[in-house]
């Protein structure tokens, strides 16, 4: 049974193509959800959500769902964690509402030698904490063999999980001291990359503030340690015990806000990318217990930037991508059969260009659909590269893309003195270049030529996106003026 919400108070300057508010200029859009239990955690997650400033209001629209769960049961807008109110009788895991077991779990890095303590004589140190901080603790000794760190995965609430981490921090203290262990003993935190940036914050900022309210001193793993297998990076935080604790709950505190962000602008852009799942796209072996539930925030981090307004359809994009002309005979596969599936998986049309000349290197694989089309259909050629062992073990996969744009908009995505393409560079790391004194194709186009992994190539491929919806967008309301259409009004 599909449920009706309405979302209002949305901020008037996004294109949404609906009504306005009177009262207050705001947007007011209608979704239809397809089941209850969707309309719940949208009510949930959107609620109270901050967009610009403005507080998004989140209601039912009222028909029969009106008399089972009027939307006063939301006090204040409260999003995320531990919702208040008793949940209805029968929701799934109507039990543990107040403990989200899934949502973020706390990921540390342990040397391995200190495992074993942790673990304690037949399982008893690990119930134990178990017991106390009510959580559900994974050590993957089997990750890694020979590695001299092992990950563990805490699952509870954000208390629960720093209880845990302080207990297993004060545990290998112990053992250091008892085995002459003289070396210290960071708290390494293990983060998906998509959290990072904004923990990090502008400039560091968000990372000095940790820093000095913590009296602790933080490191970050580079960029070019991630790897398509392995999306997390580490956090290293050096400082006492009790210090190294604060520091936790802070960096945690960051990272599920990012996260709660991603998820209500996933649940706000549902249409977008419905449903994408990282584990159904192979990108990641099944082990990865690092990737957060339904991958949201790598969906997001390839979708959030540029949306079509509701209830249109996102427009397709064609996109170019350079791979190893050796590697030509993996894509297509036996019979063609391996590209033909690849591109019913991924709703696009994929084909690959003649080789420019008999010793090309490079071979052009042509990508045209929607941003969900691109994102499926490129993650699945770099798993493959990856997979045939066209790059190292250790080798990350960078491929070269293209993407034409319109020759009056090159200048936006350069930006005055190369800012805008600078500041695409460092939000994304990807190599972002317009080259010079391009001759404009037949149709006006330029080429936009970005290099870097997967997730850096996703990124910047919606910015540049967004960069042209918003040149469309002006364009369009330039011509609106000159055929002298009066404007709606603003404050």
């Amino acid at each position: 049974m599909s449920v009706s919400l309405q979302i209002r108070n949305i901020p008037p300057h996004l294109q949404w193509e609906v009504g306005m508010n009177t009262d207050t200029e705001t947007a007011v859009v209608n979704v239809t959800y397809g089941n209850k239990d969707q309309a719940r955690q949208a009510i949930e997650k959107l609620n109270g959500f901050q967009l610009e400033n403005y507080s998004l209001k989140v209601a039912y629209i009222p028909d029969e769902m009106a008399a089972q769960q009027p939307p006063q049961q939301h006090p204040q807008g409260r999003r995320g964690f531990g919702q208040r109110g008793p949940p209805r009788q029968g929701s799934p895991g109507a039990t543990t509402r107040q403990k989200p077991q899934s949502d973020v779990p706390l990921r540390m890095l342990v040397p391995t030698q200190f495992v074993g303590a942790i673990i304690g004589k037949e399982g008893a140190t690990i119930r134990n904490i178990t017991k106390q901080t009510q959580s559900k603790i994974d050590i993957h000794r089997k990750e890694n063999a020979g590695a001299a760190e092992k990950p563990i995965t805490i699952h509870s609430t954000p208390e629960g999980c720093s209880t845990a981490c302080k207990i297993i921090m004060e545990i290998m203290q112990k053992e250091a001291q008892d085995t002459k262990f003289t070396e210290e003993i960071p708290l390494k935190i293990l983060a998906h990359n998509n959290f990072v940036g904004r923990l990090i914050g502008k400039e560091g900022r968000n990372l000095k503030k940790i820093e000095q309210d913590t009296d602790t001193k933080i490191t970050i793993s580079p960029l070019q340690d991630l790897t398509l297998y392995n999306p997390e990076r580490t956090i290293t935080v050096k400082g006492s015990i009790e210090t190294c604790a604060k520091a936790e709950e802070e960096i945690m505190k960051k990272i599920r806000e990012s996260y709660e962000n991603d998820i209500a602008a996933m649940n706000l852009q549902a249409h977008l990318i419905p449903g994408l799942n990282l584990n159904a796209l192979g990108l990641f072996p099944p082990s990865s217990s690092g990737i957060p539930p339904p991958a949201v925030s790598v969906a997001s981090a390839a979708a959030a930037a540029s949306y079509p307004p509701f209830g249109q359809q996102p427009e397709s994009e064609t996109v170019h991508l350079f791979i190893p002309a050796l590697a030509v005979g993996a894509i297509i596969g036996k019979q063609g059969q391996h590209i033909k599936q690849l591109s019913r998986f991924a709703g696009a049309s994929i084909k690959i260009a003649p080789a420019e000349g008999p010793d090309a290197k490079l071979r052009m694989v042509i990508i045209t659909g929607p941003p969900e089309a691109q994102f499926k259909a490129q993650g699945r050629i770099y798993g493959k590269l990856k997979e045939e062992n066209f790059f190292g073990p250790k080798e990350e996969v960078k491929l070269e893309a293209h993407i034409k744009v319109p020759s009056y908009a090159a200048g936006r995505v350069i930006g005055k003195g190369g800012k805008t393409v600078n500041e695409l560079q460092n939000l994304t790391s990807a190599e972002v270049v317009v080259p010079r004194d391009q001759t404009p194709d037949e149709n006006d186009q330029v080429v936009v030529k970005i290099t870097g992994h997967f997730y850096a190539c996703q990124l910047a491929q919606r910015k540049i996106q967004e960069i042209l919806a918003q040149v469309r967008r002006q364009q369009q309301q330039q011509k609106t003026l000159q055929s002298g259409q009066p404007q709606p009004r603003r404050k």
